[in-house]
C-alpha cells in the first residue's frame, strides 16, 4: 500500500473510531428512550437481542483463508478455561451494563462519565497488582492524580462516588479477563451474550408471568427501540473493530476520551444535572492524570521502531513489565473497549 493509501486508511479509521467512541458517547441519550421500562428490563433485552445481532454479524462477515465459519466455536470448548474466563468477563459486563443503564436513567450521567475516565487508571493498577506489570514514573504520576481526583470527590459528596467506582471496577475486571482469555472481540461477544440470553429471556418471562413487562406495552415506537438494544450494542463494536485495525494503539487511546466526555457534555448540556464546585475539581483533576497518560503513551509511541509496526497492525505500546514482548494492561483495555457502556 502507498503512501497516499496508508493514509486513507487511517483517515478512514478515525472516521470509524469517532463512529463507535461517539456512539457510546451519546448512549445516555438512548437509554430514557426506552422508559417507563425499568433498568432490569433494558438490560435483558440489550443481552437477548445483542445475542441476535452478533450473530447475524458472524454469520455474514467473511472468514479469512477459507476456513469453516464456525471453526472457533469447537476449538473453544477444548479450553474450558477461557469458557469460564469470558463467563466472568460476562457476569461483570451484566453489572456494568446494569449500573450504566440505571445512573443514567435516573440523572447520574455525570457520574458514569466520571467513571469511564478513571477506568484506565483502574486497569494501570490491575495491571500492576494482579499481572505483576511494572509502571513508568509518569504512569505512576497519573494514578497518584487520579486518587486525589477519587478523594476530592468523596469528600464534595460526603460519601464514595460509588457509581463512578463500580463501573470503573467491573469494566477494569472485564478488561482483565478479556485479556486473559485472550479470544477475539466479535467470537467474545458471542460467548458472552450466549451465557448471558437464558438468565436475560428468563427475567423477562418472569415480568410477563408477573404482568410488569413493558415490551410491546407501550406502542410500536418503543417495542423496536427495546428490539433495538441489540444491534445499537453491536454495531459500534464492528466500527471500533475496523478502527483498530487501521490505527495506532496510542490513537485508539486518545478517541477512548471522546466517549465520557461526551457523556459529560449529555449530562450538563442535556439532561441539566448540576455540576458542584466539588465534582468539577474532581473531573479537572482526573483530566489532569489522563494528560499525563496520554503523554506516556504518545512518548512510547516515539521511542517504538516504526519499521518494525505492519501498517495495518496496531502495535502495543512498549511495555516495563517483566515480559517485553506482552502489552500492558493499560493497552489491553484501550484493545478491549468494544462493550463499555
Amino acid at each position: 500500500m502507498g503512501e497516499s493509501g496508508s493514509a486513507a486508511e487511517r483517515r478512514l479509521g478515525v472516521g470509524f473510531g469517532v463512529a463507535a467512541y461517539g456512539a457510546w458517547g451519546l448512549f445516555p441519550l438512548y437509554w430514557p428512550l426506552l422508559e417507563p421500562a425499568g433498568a432490569g428490563e433494558i438490560l435483558a433485552h440489550r443481552m437477548a437481542w445483542s445475542l441476535l445481532a452478533v450473530l447475524v454479524l458472524l454469520a455474514v462477515r467473511r472468514v479469512p483463508g477459507g476456513g469453516a465459519r464456525w471453526g472457533w466455536v469447537r476449538e473453544l470448548l477444548r479450553t474450558p478455561r477461557k469458557v469460564a474466563l469470558l463467563a466472568a468477563a460476562a457476569a461483570a459486563i451484566s453489572v456494568n451494563w446494569f449500573v450504566y443503564i440505571w445512573s443514567v436513567n435516573h440523572g447520574h450521567t455525570v457520574d458514569t462519565a466520571f467513571g469511564y475516565f478513571i477506568n484506565p487508571l483502574v486497569t494501570v493498577l490491575f495491571g500492576v497488582f494482579l499481572l505483576r506489570e511494572r509502571l513508568r514514573r509518569l504512569q505512576w504520576a497519573a494514578v497518584g492524580v487520579g486518587a486525589v481526583a477519587v478523594l476530592v470527590l468523596a469528600v464534595g459528596y460526603g460519601k464514595a462516588p460509588w457509581i463512578a467506582l463500580v463501573l470503573a471496577g467491573s469494566f477494569g475486571t472485564y478488561g482483565l479477563l478479556k485479556k486473559l482469555a485472550a479470544v477475539p472481540a466479535a467470537e467474545a461477544m458471542a460467548v458472552e451474550s450466549t451465557l448471558q440470553f437464558l438468565p436475560a429471556v428468563g427475567y423477562l418471562a418472569w415480568l410477563g408471568t408477573h404482568g410488569t413487562l413493558d415490551f410491546a406495552h407501550h406502542g410500536a415506537g418503543n417495542t423496536a427501540l427495546l428490539v433495538l438494544a441489540g444491534p445499537v450494542t453491536v454495531v459500534p463494536l464492528i466500527c471500533f473493530g475496523a478502527a483498530a485495525n487501521r490505527l495506532p494503539l496510542s490513537v485508539v487511546g486518545l478517541l477512548q476520551f471522546l466517549a465520557p466526555i461526551l457523556q459529560f457534555l449529555c449530562g450538563v448540556l442535556v439532561q441539566h444535572e448540576s455540576v458542584p464546585p466539588a465534582r468539577l475539581a474532581g473531573f479537572l483533576i482526573v483530566w489532569l492524570a489522563l494528560v499525563l497518560l496520554t503523554v506516556d503513551a504518545l512518548r512510547g509511541a516515539r521511542r517504538r521502531p516504526a519499521a518494525a509496526v505492519p501498517a495495518a497492525v496496531p502495535a502495543p505500546a512498549q511495555s516495563t513489565s517483566t515480559s517485553e514482548t506482552a502489552p500492558s494492561m493499560l493497552d489491553s483495555t484501550l484493545t478491549q473497549a468494544s462493550t463499555s457502556a
